[in-house]
């Protein structure tokens, strides 16, 4: 892999380009993505010139679609017929299964590697690159077939930036996305929102550090999220279905003064993902 393209040079795509400078890459990045994201790519290190997608496709032995998932399903359809078989084609979209479907419809020649790295701010934009982002965070890629060459490539230069690589199938990934990424998004949206709508001005004066933490959030631009809503609405649906039933059995719980096993449950999730030790007599309080 002597030359990688990045199309969309925003927050993910720039912290891939560094990530793989840090990681000891040091053949051309070439950015495929507007005007100024590709000034912001250049001031930070993460590409070295612009290019076209027909340039890319030409050159690059990875192309790197960081697009909105509504973007990376139209480029594919651009890219797909002209990328040659010396190409491999991999996105970091937040949701898979449309994207493979595309991919398989429109991609001839080339190898296709769907991926999705759980990394990211509430930021967008070349400038809020990191080429740490990566380190230590799950990245999905969802394989169709056996691992070719230009495959087994992506995979050890993902491991070098540091990601935790995990396979598993565009359907899988979509239905697990849906609870751990796209339902958090709607409930700090959702609980920005119910705020926002009180009339008492002491609710945006008055709170402590975990108001900040539930609303980040809220932060995220909604045209890289209405993609997402789009292309996994009926895994979203019933991940918020799930939430609505627990938010009933947690408002009855308040009711009746009965939370403690709501509470242990919930505790015993957080420890979890958290990694965090079980408490001294292995029950959380």
């Amino acid at each position: 892999m002597k030359t990688v393209a990045i199309a969309g040079v925003g927050l993910i795509g720039a912290s891939f380009g560094l990530a793989l400078r840090k990681a000891g890459f040091s053949g051309e990045i070439l950015g495929v993505s507007s005007p100024p994201a590709i000034e912001a790519g250049l001031r930070s290190g993460a590409i070295t010139r612009a290019a076209t997608l027909e340039e890319a496709a030409e050159s690059a032995g990875l192309i790197y679609l960081a697009q909105p998932v509504d973007r990376i399903l139209t480029t594919l359809e651009t890219l797909g017929p002209i990328a040659p078989a010396s190409c491999l084609i991999t996105d970091a979209g937040s949701t898979k299964s449309a994207i493979v479907r595309k991919a398989s419809e429109y991609v001839r020649e080339a190898s296709f590697l769907g991926g999705h790295p759980l990394a990211g701010k509430e930021q967008s934009g070349a400038e809020m690159a990191d080429a740490d982002l990566f380190r230590g965070r799950p990245y999905v890629l969802t394989p169709l077939r056996a691992a070719a060459e230009p495959t087994r490539d992506l995979r050890l230069w993902l491991e070098r930036l540091g990601a935790n690589v995990i396979e598993m199938s565009p359907a899988e990934h979509d239905a697990v996305l849906a609870f751990t990424s796209h339902l958090p998004q709607l409930l700090s949206t959702a609980l920005a929102y119910t705020l926002a709508r009180q009339s008492n001005p002491a609710v945006a004066e008055v709170f402590g550090p975990a108001l900040l933490d539930m609303t980040r959030l809220a932060l995220s631009p909604p045209e890289v999220w209405e993609s997402i809503f789009a292309t996994n609405k009926e895994h979203i649906l019933t991940a918020f279905d799930e939430f609505l039933q627990s938010g009933r059995e947690l408002r009855t719980a308040v009711e009746l003064g009965d939370l403690r096993s709501i509470f242990a449950q919930s505790a015993t999730f957080a420890r979890v993902v958290r990694k965090l030790p079980s408490t001294p007599d292995g029950v959380d309080h």
